[in-house]
């Protein structure tokens, strides 16, 4: 029996555990999985954030070169016109002497002082010494310990250029301004030339850029913000149809049919509104048709059964008072009555499948449960068919470690799988050994039938259980069978909310597992009893085809399977 059309999750469930911080990194985690909307404003964010810094950094270090560069320019030309100025007073002095010398030095940090906006300044004879030479000044003795011996030697060799060199100023509360010193020759007539270092301080430009920067992080910070939310905005507009539409999707892939989408304009999600509803109208009436097609077809099984079970108790009395006369009659006759009676009898087991898949359709099988033993079970039902197995020349073992307590099913429903399980591998075991294994554990028990025949390809076993299938069309059937006993089977361990499995694979036979839950309810966890046999697991050559194995199930066994699954029935 194919397997029931069930109703597809697919709705999102919403994000919990936000009031405990250890659980935000997953819930981040789902959240950048599941939300578009979250994502792209994250990406947004983070883009935007990264282009604004680089922006910010390069217009930080662009201002801030422009404004190192303006202002060493602004100190050179100050420091060249003020030296320029100083020299003009000493080419002016009239006489050479020694006192006048000095008077025109005086004169000339007079004028530094005027037209000069240095900080400090000095000045250093450059040669021997000599008795008309003016002595060397300076505005401050500590400003001499600024001056690298490097920036003296440039000033010394070239006597018509600047040479200047960038420093830390000390400030009155103790600390360093950033600063920079220029240094020019001064020519003394008739005496010589003197170096002239004029120092400038450079504070109020560190204050200009950070003003700057700090402009520029507020504007970038509120840009960041600005554009978020403007995408933010647009995403809502957007990310809100689809997520309705989403959502209208998940409840319509549930089974609710009548959910539709609200159509609101004449864009393009109105036209996927417009284009979901269609669909979603189409797949209403589809599957309308399809329910209303598939309940007439099981009324018209159920029905076609039914009629058909008087007329065949009817033709069933002929057909074996015929039967039970055979011997008086000829030889073709007798025979002819024989495969009637055989037929029927055939034909009165295909109505019954008929009926129980036509219940099993209509959702109206309900269950008998009585605590039985599989294990007890499984024996009657091999000595149930100890006549059949004797007929193909089959040897039926029994292994049953497990299963021997009580647990809750419709015993009847149980027989009739693992008697067709055993009949099938009765047909197909080609004359060897079939284990059937009997195992449990806390949760499930569990009935393995194995035979050792041909086994099938695998296209063979996904079909394996639909109705009416057979793996070989050209074989003939041997015990009566009507191509339901495997549908019917997999719709009794389903009802028990078990599983049936099957496992089989070219020369190495067939392997069906049937498993059933203690409790009730749905079945978890691994059977106990493995699906696949495996490479290391018993061969017929193992087994033989002819000498039983003898394997020990006495009290023993009970009582070890009683105590590990006791009470769990």
């Amino acid at each position: 029996m194919a397997a029931p059309i069930t109703g597809v999750t697919a709705t999102r469930t919403p994000l919990t555990g936000w009031r405990h911080w250890r659980a935000w990194p997953g819930n981040i985690a789902a959240l950048w999985r599941r939300s578009l909307r979250f994502r792209t404003i994250l990406v947004t964010l983070g883009l935007t954030a990264l282009a604004v810094i680089v922006a910010c950094v390069w217009m930080a270090l662009a201002i801030q070169n422009d404004l190192f560069v303006s202002r060493k320019d602004q100190v050179l030309l100050n420091a060249q016109r003020t030296t320029a100025a100083a020299q003009q007073t000493l080419d002016s002095v009239a006489g050479q002497d020694g006192v006048q010398l000095q008077n025109a030095m005086q004169l000339v940090r007079a004028t530094l002082n005027q037209q000069s906006t240095s900080d400090a300044y000095a000045a250093f004879r450059i040669g021997p010494p000599s008795p008309n030479a003016p002595q060397d000044f300076t505005s401050d003795f500590a400003f001499e310990a600024l001056l690298t011996d490097g920036m003296r030697e440039s000033v010394r060799a070239n006597d018509d250029r600047q040479v200047w060199q960038s420093v830390a100023l000390a400030t009155e509360d103790g600390a360093t301004a950033p600063g920079i010193v220029v240094g020019q020759q001064l020519n003394v007539p008739g005496v010589g030339a003197y170096e002239l270092y004029l120092a400038y301080d450079l504070a109020n430009a560190p204050q200009t850029l950070g003003f700057v920067q700090g402009t520029l992080w507020i504007v970038g910070i509120g840009l960041v913000l600005l554009i978020s939310g403007i995408a933010w905005f647009v995403l809502r507009s957007v990310t809100t149809p689809i997520g309705e539409a989403a959502d209208s999707s998940a409840r319509l892939a549930s089974g609710e049919l009548g959910v539709r989408l609200p159509v609101r304009g004449e864009d393009e999600l109105a036209t996927l509104g417009r284009s979901f509803n269609a669909m979603a109208d189409s797949i209403e009436s589809q599957i309308k048709e399809l329910a209303d097609l598939s309940l007439v077809q099981q009324r018209f099984v159920s029905d076609v059964s039914h009629e058909l079970r008087t007329p065949l108790t009817t033709i069933r009395l002929a057909a074996d008072m015929i039967n039970d006369q055979r011997d008086a009659f000829d030889p073709a006759t007798a025979r002819a009555a024989e495969l009637l009676n055989n037929q029927v009898q055939r034909f009165e087991t295909l109505l019954t499948d008929l009926l129980e898949i036509s219940r099993y359709d209509a959702g109206s099988v309900q269950l008998e449960l009585e605590p039985t033993s599989l294990a007890h079970l499984a024996e009657d039902v091999i000595s149930s068919m100890e006549q059949l197995a004797e007929q193909h020349s089959t040897d039926v073992r029994l292994v049953a470690p497990g299963g021997y307590s009580p647990v809750d099913m419709d015993p009847r429903r149980v027989r009739r799988v693992v008697r067709n399980l055993l009949g099938n591998a009765i047909e197909h075991g080609e004359g060897r050994p079939i284990v059937v294994t009997v195992d449990s554990d806390q949760q499930a028990v569990a009935i393995g039938v194995r035979d050792f025949g041909l086994g099938m390809k695998p296209e063979d076993v996904e079909r394996v259980f639909d109705r009416f299938w057979r793996a070989d069309p050209s074989r003939t059937r041997t015990i009566g069978g009507t191509g339901l006993g495997l549908s019917i089977a997999l719709g009794d361990a389903r009802l028990h909310g078990g599983a049936l499995g099957v496992w089989s694979e070219l020369g190495r036979g067939t392997n069906f597992v049937l498993t059933l839950p203690r409790k009730g309810g749905r079945l978890t966890g691994r059977s106990p009893i493995p699906l696949d046999p495996g490479e290391d697991s018993i061969t017929a050559d193992d087994l033989g085809l002819t000498q039983p194995i003898q394997i020990p199930r006495a009290e023993a066994a009970q009582k070890t399977d009683a105590a590990t699954t006791g009470g769990a029935s």
